[in-house]
């Protein structure tokens, strides 16, 4: 049997409207919209007042109603088309979304966040998002080798910006052949005319590790890298070819397997090689997570870290500087990353021009993970 008053409790309170204000304030609905919405004809004790009572009802714009008048809806959209169970693990995503929030915060707009499981699923949102005017426009991550929502927010009208760069031309190189020839170094297609773009130079962050670990004197060189056929994956295989072209170094001893970036995925891509007839002297891991599980496989066998094996991680973390020992790792701002990309989007709203903006270049930070290798 219900108590008395368990219905009234359970009876979700009525949203305040114009008309509640209104009464409130002892002023006319229309008197209420122009001070809401910023429009002229009312005093600007009349406004004060009325966004006074408003705050004291709880008062919230109706986002549909907005839409429907040409007003911005006051949102940022942002989708992950990724394994969910990989975000819980990898500090990247949440320092970008700190950084995209920071400055969305600062303009007191919100950020609509959403994870999908695939492609087709992502741009259905963008067309249902469109529709709606649910957002004002949206930060596009993990661009593809062969990438359809650029062409679909273009044509939508929907102002989006890029985040992490063009792709590279050619074939997918997620499976490097050790057999084939050496391939030049790619050039990389423009950007979409229609879309602004923020970008990180994957390539030379790449060179970078080669640069350290070969001065080393690695020769066995393997790069445990993310998920195949995202752009910024092909452009770090790439240039992991280009770079071992450059010095001489065998195809079959230095290449990259791709994971999802899950720690699973990674401390199997690591026992793998570490079962091959000739194991790699230093392994590069796309996120800190992976190269962390790598660091306690190598542990498990008792293979020592740097002494035969060398660790590098592509992105610096908390993890990297509390394992034991500490790994080597590319530092970059990520919260600044995310900065510059919702600063980028939100000039594009503002009427500034589409253009490519390129963050600041990783620099990479030498730690006892890595080291000369063993002889032989």
């Amino acid at each position: 049997m219900t108590a008395p008053g368990e219905a009234a409790r359970r009876k979700p309170a009525r949203r305040p409207t114009i008309k509640d204000i209104a009464r409130r304030a002892g002023v006319s609905e229309s008197a209420v919209s122009f001070a809401l919405n910023d429009r002229p004809g009312v005093s600007q004790d009349t406004r004060a007042r009325v966004r006074r009572v408003a705050e004291e009802l709880g008062w919230q714009a109706n986002i549909a109603a907005r839409a429907l008048s040409g007003e911005r809806a006051g949102a940022m959209g942002l989708v992950l088309a990724r394994p969910a169970q990989t975000l819980g693990v990898e500090s990247f995503f949440l320092q970008l979304v700190s950084g995209i929030q920071e400055v969305l915060s600062a303009r007191q707009i919100a950020l609509l966040f959403q994870v999908v499981e695939d492609l087709d699923a992502e741009c259905a949102l963008y067309r249902r998002w469109w529709a709606e005017r649910r957002v004002d426009g949206v930060l596009v991550v993990d661009p593809r080798t062969a990438d359809p929502r650029p062409e679909l927010l273009a044509a939508l009208g929907l102002p989006a910006v890029v985040v992490g760069g063009p792709a590279t031309a050619g074939p997918d190189p997620a499976e490097p052949d050790p057999a084939e020839p050496a391939a030049p170094e790619p050039a990389t297609t423009p950007p979409h005319p229609l879309l602004s773009t923020v970008w990180a130079d994957d390539a030379k962050a790449m060179a970078r590790v080669l640069d350290h670990l070969y001065g080393l004197g690695h020769r066995r060189i393997v790069h445990i890298a993310g998920l195949p056929g995202l752009a910024h994956t092909a452009r770090r295989i790439r240039s992991l070819r280009t770079e071992a072209d450059r010095r001489g170094l065998d195809r079959s001893q230095v290449h990259s397997v791709t994971t999802d970036y899950s720690d699973a995925e990674g401390a199997e891509a690591t026992r793998r090689l570490l079962d091959a007839s000739r194991p790699p002297t230093a392994i590069i891991y796309d996120n800190d997570v992976m190269a962390v599980a790598g660091a306690s496989v190598a542990a498990g066998r008792g293979i020592p870290v740097p002494g035969a094996l060398s660790i590098v991680a592509w992105d610096d973390s908390a993890l990297c500087r509390v394992t034991h020992p500490r790994l080597t790792a590319l530092v970059r701002d990520t919260p600044g990353f995310g900065r510059l990309a919702a600063q980028e989007l939100l000039a594009v709203l503002d009427g500034g021009p589409l253009r490519t903006v390129q963050g600041e270049l990783p620099h990479l930070e030498a730690r006892e993970s890595t080291a000369t290798p063993p002889p032989g």
